[in-house]
């Protein structure tokens, strides 16, 4: 037989408690640790039975949107893991394990709501917008299966951007916004609002470990890596800014709540920015202060 391993890291040197993605882990094990079925949805119920058509549409929308997105992660990561496992990197791979099952509640969540506050019925793909099937049906699985058959440094960036940056810091984000703009102007839904408090507080940590992950990346691979990083970043910002502008255009000039999409585009831009001057910084730091230091840090709470 094949001798596939002949030692392990932990064995030889320990577990490398000071990386960055270790104090992610280190975070995981707390915040992490939630379950939405102990969130209370029966005032959330009540409110909705209060909301006229067209902003229970509006709330449906956002929700089925956020369902199929985290449905679509929580499948696509598997291959990132499988890398990292190959690599040996074991302290990312460690948190890369809780970043999995995070998402998966993440379904749960969003679930209970659609069943148990809209009991809503039939297929939801119908507030799928064009920019939104891009990315989910297309862009984000083709990057992250091609991880299976190519490891590159350069299928890895590009698999994270899509990913983290965007979909996790762009599209998620902006819909974490949105929630909260519609439910705090109206006082409406405590449920839902505590479940996005603590998802998008897991999602915070995914995102920094995208930073990191191509900080890494860069610090590793020098400029040429940097192109890659910065084509994917730029090509496909533009097509989250489309869905943004695509999920708010069936209302017209009257959106429910009285939002308002130019909001939302300049909140998606500016989030987007921040990671990609974060990641930018990478180019001129070394190796050893990506792995150990704190550029990512402030994306995921204490």
């Amino acid at each position: 037989m094949d001798t596939y391993r002949t030692t392990l890291k932990t064995a030889r040197q320990g577990l490398d408690l000071d990386l960055f993605p270790m104090r992610l882990w280190e975070k995981a094990k707390t915040l992490g640790i939630w379950n939405p079925a102990d969130v209370d949805l029966r005032p959330d119920a009540e409110d909705w039975q209060h909301l006229d058509d067209e902003e229970r549409d509006l709330i449906l929308r956002l929700t089925a949107q956020f369902q199929g997105g985290e449905e679509s992660v929580a499948y696509d990561l598997l291959p990132l893991l499988q890398v990292m496992a190959r690599e040996e990197r074991i302290e990312e791979e460690m948190f890369l394990t809780s970043y999995l099952w995070e998402e998966a509640k993440h379904v749960d969540a969003f679930s209970r709501f659609l069943t148990e506050v809209t009991q809503a019925r039939g297929d939801l793909e119908h507030y799928f917008t064009p920019a939104y099937r891009q990315i989910f049906f297309d862009e984000q699985p083709r990057a992250m299966q091609r991880l299976l058959s190519d490891p590159s440094p350069e299928a890895l960036a590009e698999a994270s951007v899509v990913y983290q940056m965007i979909t996790e810091g762009v599209l998620a984000e902006t819909g974490y916004h949105a929630y909260y703009t519609v439910l705090d102007r109206v006082g409406i839904m405590p449920g839902m609002k505590a479940l996005i408090h603590n998802i998008q507080r897991d999602e915070s940590r995914h995102v920094a470990y995208g930073v990191f992950l191509l900080s890494r990346l860069v610090a590793e691979h020098g400029d040429a890596l940097w192109s890659v990083i910065d084509a994917q970043m730029n090509r496909l910002v533009l097509v989250a800014i489309q869905h943004i502008g695509q999920s708010l255009a069936p209302y017209g000039e009257a959106i429910p709540f009285g939002l308002d999409v130019d909001e939302f585009v300049d909140f998606g831009t500016a989030q987007f920015n921040k990671r990609y001057q974060r990641i930018q910084k990478a180019r001129t730091q070394s190796l050893e202060e990506v792995l150990y230091g704190r550029s990512a840090a402030s994306e995921a709470p204490a």
